[in-house]
């Protein structure tokens, strides 16, 4: 087999193999994966992980990435969070995490305008090149702290965390338009679980939490006070 026809056996492996029997069932979100090429938003150190299921370190240090939450989210995560926050062509997206900018550029397939905050200088750069080289025009990454979110540009259809909170807050909930959706992982290890907040009305939210899994924490987002007796 081609290098490349090894690249795509790969791609069809982990979509057939991990991502759908994760409940990703999905038609257009499975064809948006086999289309959108995961490899070149990965860092080139790690590459032979581009298809394989797990966390993927972006930082020159593979410890301090995870420690920092520096890192891909697994794809089966990423899937999953994609299709239950049901991106509708006319929505207005913010994602705080940008990360390596990959799901930034899921987002922006099925979404109207993409908004990725992402607080560490380098991961803007590489996210940004990233999204460049893969043709991606309706996503733009900014230098911010994302536990604020950008209540200037909103409010917004949906609201992504990449990434891991112990609780959402208050600010970014109502930066959601009524309608909105907002999904993120929340709790603690080792049980945290995926989380979709709804605004109902002008005071009122909807949550479910449909699936468990553990991501690493986002950065300066409140911690539960821990009482010690």
């Amino acid at each position: 087999m081609t290098p490349q026809a090894d690249l795509e056996r790969a791609r069809f492996n982990l979509i057939e193999q991990q991502i759908r029997p994760w409940d990703v069932l999905d038609l257009d979100i499975l064809d948006l994966l086999g289309r959108m090429r995961r490899e070149d938003f990965v860092p080139p150190a790690h590459q032979a992980l581009a298809f394989v299921d797990m966390l993927i370190p972006l930082g020159t240090s593979a410890e301090e990435s995870m420690r920092s939450g520096q890192c891909m989210l697994e794809p089966k995560v990423e899937a999953r969070m994609l299709q239950d926050l049901q991106v509708q062509p006319t929505d207005k997206v913010l994602e705080v995490g940008a990360g390596s900018g990959y799901m930034a550029a899921l987002l922006a397939a099925r979404a109207q305008r993409v908004i990725s905050l992402e607080i560490a200088p380098e991961l803007v750069k590489m996210a940004r090149d990233n999204l460049q080289r893969a043709g991606v025009r309706n996503a733009e990454v900014r230098e911010a702290d994302g536990a604020k979110g950008l209540a200037a540009e909103g409010p917004f259809d949906v609201i992504v965390l990449s990434g891991s909170v112990a609780e959402v807050p208050q600010a970014l909930l109502s930066q959601l338009k009524v309608g909105g959706r907002l999904g993120a992982v929340v709790g603690s290890e080792p049980m945290m679980r995926a989380t979709f907040i709804r605004r109902t009305g002008e005071a009122a939210w909807k949550t479910e939490q449909p699936w468990d899994t553990v991501a690493p924490r986002l950065a300066h987002f409140p911690e539960p006070t821990r009482f010690h007796f």
